[in-house]
């Protein structure tokens, strides 16, 4: 290794990890980017068996509030009618649901091993992947299908139905996989950087293009 370049790896170094400066701070943040991006995110990935195996949620629909029982006694009626008890849910997966800001760690999963109560995310006509509760699963020829709901009985008091979203009849080539862990709040980065830098930019952009 020649000494011109020897000397630029050493204030290369030096200006990622010792620099104060705010170019070297920038760069570390574009250098943290990069690494989750395509080295960590993908290594997951691999290791999870899924396409997204880190999501953030950007919504209230699983939000409970006021605990399992307080949830349960303003929900149960749905879930009743629809064969679903109290002890059931009880043991289910995240049964006290999770909340906007929270990341949820994925992991793929055989469509015939999901389960009635699993949290799975899927994707609909919309942009982003929906993370929602299966309440119904069947099976048609060799397809499975599910249906879910999310548990936010305010937001989501039933199954949706629309032309974006048609949450009674999902088949398993949408799903995602399984939600597994929860780290709570610290989805609020991914959203507050759409919300603050984002959105604002593509508002520009827009306007520029009108």
């Amino acid at each position: 290794m020649g000494k011109d370049l020897k000397k630029f790896l050493k204030k290369l170094w030096y200006f990622i990890w010792e620099d104060d400066g705010i170019l070297s701070w920038i760069a570390n943040i574009a250098l943290s980017f990069i690494l989750i991006k395509f080295v960590v995110y993908p290594g997951l990935g691999l290791l999870l068996t899924t396409s997204h195996p880190v999501v953030a949620v950007v919504s209230e629909s699983m939000e409970h509030n006021n605990g399992f029982d307080g949830w349960w006694e303003k929900s149960s009626a749905w879930y009743i009618d629809n064969g679903i008890k109290k002890d059931a849910f009880g043991d289910f997966p995240l049964k006290n649901g999770f909340d906007k800001g929270d990341i949820m760690i994925l992991k793929g999963k055989n469509p015939e091993s999901i389960k009635i109560g699993d949290v799975v995310v899927f994707w609909s006509a919309k942009k982003d992947p929906i993370i929602h509760r299966v309440v119904k699963k069947w099976q048609l020829n060799s397809t499975y299908y599910f249906q879910t709901k999310g548990d936010n009985y305010r937001t989501n008091p039933v199954s949706i139905k629309s032309a974006f979203l048609d949450e009674t009849s999902i088949s398993d080539e949408q799903i995602v996989g399984n939600a597994v862990a929860r780290i709570p709040l610290l989805g609020y980065i991914k959203i507050w950087f759409v919300e603050l830098i984002v959105e604002p930019f593509k508002a520009v952009i827009d306007v520029k293009k009108s």
